[in-house]
């Protein structure tokens, strides 16, 4: 079967299908991106430029539909290329968030499209106006709406698509959703499995080496910002440092905003760090930023209690690992987390907006040596039973194969 594969940074979402297919040397695939180092054994890559330039004059509501537009001509170019060469895929997969698949029916007619749905922005319910500490005016509306005019756009195109979770499905309206269909995404269970030795064996991490004796708080996110929680955890440390001497704390995430609007100046990081000052034991909370897979896996498995937060929007493969390495999870009790776990059986939810009951959720798992054994068993069974990979990528290629003989 010929594969055309197209997301902007390779290879996406799309990590495990790719390698899976390319296990069968009769599959042909090509994935267009925009350059980065990343390669796939078996996987032929083709890259696209954007053109530098400002956006002068285009509507601030417009913007990402302009730079959408602006993807899909150099991606319906590059997929040009590859017709003039004699290459036609069997059928074309890859993410709607960027556009980049918009033209691509004009390219290659008749081939099927299977494109992925990640969110339907709101103007006033879910992430928008979820946090009272930033409030949204009603003057970004418009705005907010204007971000469905790429999601509009590939469900007028009439291919078919998938999303992960039952809570992304539902943000889309009732007649969009027939043409959705969910698929759970699934975790290398082999790769992200519990360790019990991990407590036994020293850690260094973040320039510090966190000791067998040591309670290790974990929180991970690409980006430490609000969207995530990071200002409220950052609050509810205070009462957890205080309570319990034996805890040391790290945080995974960069410095930039991947959701959101951006500070005037400076990270989240600073900001919080300068309203907590004498309030933190920066001996005892480290900040590891951006780490290697084997360093995140090594985290999570040390971990004592890990904290995962998030608005009500879309969930991070993060927690799905976390739950595969038997984490004793304290997560937001918000939608996206609910359809995860299940309070006091697979996790211990928290209200996202309360420092101190994230505080106790967090002191309760490290005081109470059966509840978090229960959590840690909860989540790995519970990954087991609906996060396998095996099982994913089988649920996947029948999607695949439905799809591409409807296009036949």
């Amino acid at each position: 079967m010929r594969y055309l594969f197209v997301h902007q940074n390779f290879p996406g979402q799309f990590l495990h299908l790719l390698r899976h297919l390319a296990q069968d040397p009769a599959n042909e695939i090509v994935f267009i991106s925009e350059p980065n180092a990343s390669q796939i054994q078996g996987v032929r890559r083709v890259a696209y430029r954007l053109p530098r330039g400002g956006m002068d004059g285009v509507h601030p509501g417009a913007r990402d539909f302009d730079l959408a537009l602006l993807r899909a001509e150099c991606v319906a170019r590059a997929a040009l290329s590859l017709r003039e060469l004699g290459y036609r895929p069997d059928i074309v997969i890859g993410h709607h968030g960027w556009g980049e698949l918009l033209n691509l029916g004009d390219v290659f007619p008749g081939v099927p499209v299977l494109g992925y749905f990640e969110f339907f922005y709101h103007a006033d319910a879910l992430d928008v106006g979820f946090d009272p500490e930033f409030p949204s005016p009603e003057s970004i509306r418009p705005t907010i709406r204007a971000r469905n005019a790429v999601n509009l756009q590939a469900l007028a195109l009439g291919g078919h698509g998938h999303t992960p979770t039952r809570f992304q499905w539902m943000t889309y309206p009732d007649w969009a959703r027939e043409r959705i269909a969910l698929l759970p995404e699934g975790v290398d269970l082999s790769a992200c499995s519990p360790d019990p030795s991990a407590f036994r064996r020293p850690l260094p991490v973040a320039g510090t080496v966190i000791a067998p004796q040591d309670r290790l708080v974990t929180y991970v996110a690409r980006d430490l910002e609000p969207y995530r929680g990071f200002h409220v955890f950052m609050r509810a440390l205070p009462r957890i440092l205080a309570a319990r001497p034996d805890v040391r704390v790290v945080l995974v995430g960069g410095d930039g905003v991947s959701y959101g609007a951006r500070l005037p100046q400076g990270a989240w990081r600073a900001r919080m760090m300068a309203e907590l000052a004498g309030r933190i034991d920066p001996d005892r909370v480290h900040f590891a930023g951006r780490v290697d897979y084997d360093t995140f896996r090594a985290l999570l498995r040390r971990s004592d209690a890990h904290v995962y937060l998030t608005y009500p929007f879309v969930a991070s493969w993060s927690l799905r690992e976390a739950m595969a390495m038997g984490c004793a999870i304290v997560g937001s009790d918000t939608v996206p987390v609910r359809e995860f776990l299940a309070d006091g059986r697979t996790g211990r939810l928290v209200p996202f907006l309360d420092p101190d009951g994230i505080a106790e959720g967090v002191l309760e798992v490290l005081a109470d040596a059966r509840l978090s054994a229960r959590l840690r068993r909860g989540a790995r069974r519970q990954a087991e039973r609906t996060l396998d990979m095996a099982a994913y990528l089988a649920r996947y290629r029948d999607l695949i194969d439905r799809v591409a003989r409807r296009g036949a």
